[in-house]
């Protein structure tokens, strides 16, 4: 920028030096033409460049352009038969040797000179603004938000009364502390919000911000991680001062976990940097007193992993449980996320709701936006019933794979594995009544077999849980009764029923020869966790466990083969009704069992090419048979 206006200084500086003049330009030949034959009155003559400029005599008629003067360039060295010949005509003449000026003669030099030091004037800065940036490196990055720009409050929460009440006693005493003081209360030094990802951590502490009506500082775990050791404590100090200055203060940090796990844990030791800054931290809440008035918030889905020292009493006093939203609450989503779109009168929210359990709010809103879409793709202009049906079998299977061709064979054995998952749920007294079956590829499964929850379920009992054990193993079942082998479609199958008969015997004490005892979870946090920490049961044990897991397993085997032996005419009918239309709703299959369970010659036989499909507006969120191509090694 420096430099495009020094050019442009220095063009309107040579313009003003060469001033624009109207004379006529004519040739030297002109010139001495119009000398002799007395058309010229004065001419002044540059002796340092030959270049004249003249007056025209008033005998002079021939100027088209009406111009009375004249420029043309001359020789160098002046002649004597020019000199007579002005002389002989009566022309007055005169030479110059024009001194340049100051800025003419300075110019030329002082233009660059400017660039030059511009340009290191420039170096300079950059060089300070990068050196700032360094020495700054131990600044906390936390945003401040103030009363001025409340942004979202807790109307924009919908939902979580419980967890909205206990977050605002927070925010009451920092309005209204005296009233605290009279009985002697004082408030949490720090709130830890946990919950399954996409429940509204962030959401509910952005509320907070906006009805705490005092600053607030947010700030991200990862902000304080840097490849400098050291760098990550002193943004916490100076996160902290900044709160103090403040006097009352709320400081959000997301994602705590990043920088408030176990110390020490797993192989090799712990992080120095994360263990350093997690250090500083702790020090830093443990100083608070009650009237300082500041105080703590943080969202984590990983509470296991956090340490300990984080979570006692004087620091994170309280944890608040942010669930997956209940039906209610679901309801009262649906509605915020609906605002401002086109719905049409068709659409019930309260199916919708009804019809998706265990959806977190991000689900929900994901929910309403695919919904949009398909309309779009639809050429409507509102969002229908259908709209959200389909939005939600592309959120719960994902994208319907058209372009994906099986064959004959395989598009069989496909029908045959999911009427045997259709059939053990539709039949089995504790399952999850059966919503559609599809054998349309979709997402990495080439077929799904979908139940719908009639209600909330917060514990399973343990016939629910072998029944869908029995609902898992049928689909498998199914080709080894019609086709007398198996296939790799079953593998996700026995991934989770195998996770789901562990965790059986290991967690939930359902095991009558391990009796009520409990191991927890398999999984680790660290690497080389496991590693470092010896088994809590003998080798013996192991054994043992591995004999219930695998008897528990056969035994569902055993029912499932039974179930599926004793109905044969209904998995035959389901599975042609699955070749014909690719798509059957959960209470066409029971009509087709009812069909094929009758009495008669023609029991066998269906009659549905008429029925058509029964369309279900409540959402699956049980998927079992998710048939993969992909085989097991």
């Amino acid at each position: 920028m420096w430099l495009l206006g020094g050019i442009v200084v220095g063009l309107i500086a040579l313009s003003l030096l060469n001033p624009a003049s109207n004379a006529t330009e004519i040739t030297y030949s002109e010139f001495v033409e119009y000398v002799e034959d007395g058309f010229v009155k004065e001419v002044v003559i540059n002796s340092q460049t030959g270049f004249i400029e003249g007056e025209y005599s008033e005998a002079f008629e021939g100027n088209e352009s009406g111009s009375d003067t004249f420029v043309t360039t001359g020789n160098d060295e002046f002649s004597d038969i020019d000199r007579d010949l002005f002389v002989e005509k009566n022309v007055a003449y005169r030479f110059v040797n024009p001194q340049p000026g100051f800025l003419a003669s300075w110019l030329p030099l002082l233009l660059p000179i400017s660039l030059l030091i511009l340009f290191f004037w420039w170096m300079q800065r950059r060089a300070q603004g990068q050196m700032g940036g360094i020495m700054s490196i131990g600044r906390s990055k936390a945003k401040t938000y103030s009363t001025e720009r409340p942004g979202t409050t807790f109307e924009d929460v919908a939902g979580y009364a419980g967890v909205k009440e206990e977050i605002n006693e927070v925010v009451d005493f920092l309005k209204n502390p005296g009233r605290f003081a009279e009985i002697g209360a004082r408030s949490p030094k720090g709130i830890l919000l946990v919950g399954p990802p996409g429940t509204g951590k962030t959401l509910i502490a952005r509320a907070v911000a906006g009805e705490a009506g005092v600053p607030f500082l947010s700030v991200t775990g990862s902000d304080f991680m840097e490849m400098f050791v050291g760098v990550g404590a002193s943004r916490v100090r100076d996160l902290f001062d900044s709160a103090r200055k403040m006097g009352k203060a709320i400081i959000f940090v997301d994602e705590i976990d990043s920088i408030g796990r176990k110390r020490g844990a797993g192989l090799g030791g712990g992080h120095d940097e994360r263990e350093q800054t997690l250090n500083q931290m702790l020090s830093e809440m443990d100083g608070f007193e009650a009237h300082e008035g500041i105080v703590m918030i943080a969202a984590t889905n990983r509470p296991d992993i956090l340490d300990p020292a984080l979570l006692r009493p004087g620091r994170f006093d309280r944890q608040v449980i942010v669930p997956l939203p209940e039906l209610d609450d679901r309801r009262q989503i649906l509605d915020v996320h609906v605002r401002g779109r086109k719905i049409d009168s068709d659409v019930d929210l309260d199916l919708v709701a009804r019809g998706t359990p265990g959806m977190s709010g991000a689900d929900l809103a994901n929910l309403v936006n695919e919904a949009a879409l398909h309309a779009v793709r639809g050429g409507d202009n509102v969002i229908r019933a259908s709209h959200f049906d389909s939005a939600r079998d592309r959120v719960l299977m994902g994208a319907k794979r058209e372009s994906t061709a099986l064959s004959e064979s395989e598009k069989e054995a496909v029908a045959y594995h999911e009427s045997g998952h259709a059939l053990c749920a539709a039949l089995l007294p504790t399952a999850d009544p059966l919503h559609k079956v599809t054998i349309i590829p979709s997402g990495m499964a080439l077929g799904v077999t979908m139940q719908l929850p009639e209600e909330e379920r917060h514990i399973y009992r343990q016939d629910y849980i072998e029944d869908r054990l029995v609902v898992m193993l049928g689909g498998r079942m199914a080709e080894e009764l019609v086709f007398g082998i198996g296939s790799t479609g079953a593998n996700d199958d026995l991934v989770r029923g195998t996770e789901m008969a562990t965790k059986m015997v290991r967690e939930w004490g359902m095991s009558e020869v391990i009796g009520p005892m409990a191991w927890g979870s398999q999984g680790q946090v660290f690497l080389g966790d496991e590693m470092m920490s010896t088994k809590d049961y003998s080798d013996d044990t192991a054994r043992v466990i591995d004999k219930e897991i695998q008897r528990i397993l056969r035994d569902q085997e055993t029912r499932c083969r039974e179930l599926l032996t004793e109905n044969r005419n209904a998995l035959d009918l389901l599975a042609r009704q699955l070749l014909e239309h690719e798509t059957i709703s959960g209470a066409e299959v029971d009509r087709l069992i009812d069909v094929a369970n009758a009495p008669g010659p023609g029991s066998t036989t269906s009659d549905t090419d008429d029925t058509g499909l029964v369309a279900n507006t409540g959402a699956a969120v049980l998927g079992v048979g998710a048939d993969t191509p992909e085989s097991s090694s």
